[in-house]
């Protein structure tokens, strides 16, 4: 079965330096696979929070993760930093596709790349609703042309 070359940093549009822990190692001495959708995570709520005015806290509308995926192409372990990239595969009414790349140091291709899916809701009653503007701007600019 052949198997998809890993993205290279050409393919994002944005990126966050994420130091990796000690703590992140596991017995093996590599950064555990958990961990990288820790990295997901942080990219795509970071870019959020600080670009498209989410309030996790006590906003009325908050993303909720509904599928992810990671393939592994080599590992990572402390004392890398990660270069974690995100760009936008698609932006629907209520969901979002983030595309990420998990980037050792300095290096071209992906040690890591996957997806995370966000369905936007209202916070009181869990039911979708359109992504908020602020938003929906914010991750406009994502999209690679």
């Amino acid at each position: 079965m052949s198997r998809p070359a890993p993205t290279t940093q050409a393919d994002f549009t944005h990126f966050l330096a994420i130091p990796t822990r000690w703590m992140d190692n596991d017995v093996y001495g590599h950064v555990n696979n958990v961990v990288y959708y820790s990295y997901f995570d942080t990219v795509i709520n970071q870019y959020l929070i600080e670009v498209g005015g989410l309030d996790p806290h006590d906003g009325t509308v908050v993303g909720m993760a509904v599928e992810t995926g990671c393939r592994f192409h080599r590992s990572l372990s402390f004392p890398d930093l990660v270069q974690a990239g995100l760009h936008i595969g698609h932006l629907g009414r209520t969901s979002v596709r983030y595309e990420i790349g998990i980037f050792r140091n300095d290096e071209p291709e992906a040690c890591a790349d996957g997806h995370f899916v966000h369905v936007f809701v209202e916070r009181a009653t869990l039911r979708p609703v359109p992504i908020p503007e602020p938003i929906r701007t914010a991750l406009s600019s994502l999209i690679r042309a």
